[in-house]
């Protein structure tokens, strides 16, 4: 099974929704938490554990055999991000940067070996064993690069071969080809906002992307005396959503976020929120809602 926790907007607090919510349903399920904001990941901040088990993504970048090559200008003209460009005696040239490594141009190429196999590292997955009892499988693109969708795939191919009864996924902001492919799949869907303006904005934009396709969807409102939490359920039933969380700004949560160490470990009254919402979706899991 898998559940995913996204928000439209960066900065709700999704991150501390997801590791929280995995120390907790650890307790339930043999459970892996996957950490596809490849640009910006930070759950093992969170939980306060060192990277491991590091190995490379390579991305296929063409390397043209000049000797072989006939200048009929092919590889340019099919290529859509136009990181191939010719000379005006059609000699190709590559610019590295803003090829995204989707072999076109060795496909329509007339000459076999005049377009030759070459790759480049674009980041690097890495597998974490917890003390929390869960692993952790994280996604890291290399500093420079601007394509995070075939790290996002293949941290997401490394968590699913895992033994595990449960795969909860932590998104990137926004709601992007990238975030839809990571909660692809899932059974349900967390949405992460806050009341404010902006927050409320972005809330639409995660619910119209979960009823696209077609995802079962909860809405959880951070900072929750912040703002107007009215409106936030009032959209969230607008599209078939429901609000099933609110936790107010608190002081603890942000200790927690600094010293590395998860809310729900704590004797506090905000971890009583993350326990309940976790004992939801195992009610959920079970028997469906």
């Amino acid at each position: 099974m898998q559940i995913a926790v996204s928000g439209g907007k960066g900065g709700t607090g999704k991150s501390t929704v997801a590791i929280n919510l995995a120390v907790e349903l650890a307790r339930r399920f043999k459970l892996v938490l996957a950490d596809l904001d490849v640009e910006a990941p930070n759950d093992h901040l969170l939980l306060g554990v060192e990277l491991a088990n590091e190995e490379p993504v390579n991305q296929f970048m063409p390397k043209f055999d000049y000797s072989k090559c006939i200048k009929c200008r092919k590889c340019a003209e099919v290529c859509e991000e136009h990181a191939i460009i010719t000379l005006k005696d059609g000699t190709p040239f590559l610019m590295p940067n803003l090829c995204s490594g989707c072999r076109a141009c060795e496909i329509v190429c007339p000459v076999p070996g005049a377009i030759q196999e070459a790759f480049k590292v674009i980041g690097h997955t890495y597998v974490t064993e917890t003390p929390y009892g869960f692993t952790l499988v994280t996604g890291k693109l290399r500093e420079g690069e601007e394509r995070s969708m075939p790290l996002v795939v293949e941290t997401k191919k490394r968590a699913r071969k895992l033994n595990y009864e449960l795969l909860l996924v932590d998104t990137a902001a926004g709601t992007g080809n990238t975030v839809s492919k990571a909660i692809e799949g899932s059974k349900l869907l967390i949405a992460v906002t806050e009341p404010t303006p902006l927050g409320i904005h972005d809330t639409e934009l995660i619910l119209q992307l979960g009823k696209l396709m077609g995802l079962k969807t909860w809405v959880v409102v951070n900072r929750s005396d912040l703002g107007d939490v009215g409106k936030v359920r009032e959209i969230a039933e607008s599209y078939g959503a429901e609000v099933v969380a609110e936790i107010p700004y608190s002081e603890n949560i942000v200790r927690s976020y600094v010293s590395g160490r998860p809310i729900v470990l704590e004797d506090v009254p905000e971890a009583k929120i993350f326990r309940e919402l976790a004992e939801r979706i195992v009610g959920f899991l079970g028997g469906g809602e």
